[in-house]
């Protein structure tokens, strides 16, 4: 009988992950396919602009975030980088570089640098992917 039960769970798992995958692959045709519809496309390239425009007229007042943050890295000061704003967005290259808080203390929005290495500016954020 316990073998009997071992082969059931084994089995019950199996389905759940089959499921489980089957759901994931099906989000993701969904997504990529309202990702590719040219209106999303160009509400995101104009999101885009907004965002590079907003971030390139905060540089001046918020480079020395950018490049305290550098520093940190590359000196491995991990004490400074824990105070980092968790705000990011992964998969677009985000990481906001300016103290955590920031969006209530000094009511400032997301602000660092895109993978290309531009300024930009974001509200809000999405969890790290």
């Amino acid at each position: 009988m316990t073998g009997d039960r071992v082969e059931e769970q084994r089995v019950q798992e199996a389905v759940r992950r089959h499921v489980r995958t089957s759901a994931f692959a099906e989000a993701e045709k969904v997504i990529s396919f309202v990702l590719s519809d040219p209106q999303v496309q160009e509400v995101r390239a104009q999101i885009d602009a907004a965002e590079t425009q907003l971030g390139l007229e905060l540089r001046g007042r918020l480079q020395p975030f950018q490049d305290r943050y550098e520093q940190a890295v590359r000196d491995g000061l991990l004490a400074r980088l824990t105070r980092v704003c968790p705000g990011k967005h992964g998969r677009w290259g985000r990481i906001c570089v300016l103290d955590d808080g920031h969006e209530t203390s000094m009511e400032e929005p997301h602000w660092g640098h895109n993978s290309e290495g531009r300024p930009i500016a974001w509200v809000g954020s999405a969890p790290d992917d």
